[in-house]
């Protein structure tokens, strides 16, 4: 009989979509600009609800936000936004879906001071992931300093939904810091730079 992996307390039963999300992607060093957007929107959207919720709808907002194409949500109008309005697969938050558009035109920006928003976000850490040592859940902060400092940064440049808790769980979902527990099997494939289960 096969051994069952060890996981992270928070990535639930097996075959679930948080548990492949776990085991896949989360704390996987992200440089991609288009997947770092989607990250960014996809958390911003999250914010008082669960991300459950929000992974389980991301399909349908690849599919509602061009595939999170940085340039086309910048330039979405109100025709645009009152069709994401009226989406049932998305989060129909009106002050969510116009901080996306915010957003987006504050990323290329961005691209265009760091030459991708990637040079920018990695700076922080040094360009390389943060190896924390969490032996449970409740040892993981909501926020450290320097998801403060970046959230601070981040809000001067216009954007919004950056708040210092938004910009950690970033940190931890792109990887910039390992915040799986000791004890969960990615902890380690991580930290040796394995990114794949």
């Amino acid at each position: 009989m096969k051994k069952e992996k060890k996981r992270c307390a928070w990535a639930g039963s097996v075959g679930t979509t948080m548990m492949e999300y776990h085991d896949k992607e989360w704390g996987v060093p992200v440089h991609d600009d288009n997947h770092l957007f989607e990250v960014f929107i996809l958390d911003g959207a999250q914010a008082g609800l669960s991300w459950r919720t929000i992974l389980n709808k991301r399909e349908n907002y690849r599919k509602a936000f061009d595939y999170f194409n940085i340039k086309k949500v910048a330039g979405y109008g109100t025709k645009k936004i009152q069709k994401l309005l009226q989406n049932e697969g998305i989060v129909r938050n009106r002050l969510k879906i116009d901080s996306a558009v915010r957003n987006a035109k504050v990323f290329i920006e961005i691209q265009k001071e760091f030459r991708s928003f990637d040079t920018y976000i990695w700076r922080f850490v040094g360009g390389k992931p943060i190896k924390n040592k969490r032996k449970s859940m409740s040892s993981i902060p909501a926020h450290t300093k320097l998801s403060d400092t970046i959230s601070k940064d981040l809000r001067a440049r216009g954007m919004n939904f950056v708040g210092t808790t938004i910009i950690y769980a970033i940190m931890q979902s792109t990887g910039m810091v390992n915040d799986h527990e000791v004890s969960c099997f990615r902890y380690n494939k991580l930290s040796r730079g394995k990114t794949t289960a």
